[in-house]
């Protein structure tokens, strides 16, 4: 009869890793990784590029008046109005950020830390609606504002999330009166 020992001193274990290729395919992953970053990029850049006969964005005046609305909340991109899925990415309007808006007489003052301020002219605003989506960011129905305004010969919907959400209606409210307005005025003179 043979001892358990010398069989178990027999056998011999199997090499548990094998450095060599899983180092091979770790730095081709990241490799990998990088070179899809990279052609996000450049896509990211033709876009701009693309859409570099949009003019450049008006800049927030020093004074506009007394607000009738303030907001405080996230700018989540603008887009071809009509198509939630173009975004437009030149002058930095694809740029996510927190967002102040201001609503005044003259116009929609959109002042955003860390990408570039812009001013939507009251004569330049053209509805606002609530929504579920803008490109790249899709929420509960009726859950972004979404203004639409004519820039150049184009015409761009930004969406905008309220801290509280319960404001978006007085905006639309808003936004929309302030168009029937200046519509019925230009109509009368």
């Amino acid at each position: 009869m043979s001892t358990p020992w010398i069989f178990a001193a027999e056998q011999k274990s199997a090499e548990v890793t094998d450095w060599a290729a899983r180092v091979g395919w770790l730095v081709g992953l990241a490799l990998f990784v990088a070179l899809v970053y990279w052609l996000m990029r450049q896509g990211w850049k033709w876009r701009g590029t693309l859409q570099g006969d949009l003019p450049e964005l008006p800049a927030v005046p020093e004074s506009t008046g007394p607000a009738k609305l303030e907001l405080s909340g996230r700018y989540h991109g603008s887009t071809t109005a009509g198509q939630w899925l173009d975004r437009i990415v030149a002058h930095g309007l694809g740029t996510r950020s927190r967002v102040e808006l201001t609503l005044t007489d003259e116009g929609l003052s959109v002042v955003r830390p860390g990408a570039a301020d812009f001013f939507v002219p009251a004569a330049a605003l053209r509805e606002a609606r609530l929504d579920k989506g803008i490109a790249g960011k899709v929420l509960a129905e009726g859950g972004l504002l979404v203004v639409t305004w004519a820039h150049g010969d184009k015409l761009l919907d930004s969406g905008f999330r309220s801290d509280r959400a319960a404001e978006h209606a007085a905006w639309v409210e808003a936004v929309n009166s302030m168009n029937t307005n200046e519509t019925t005025e230009g109509a009368a003179r």
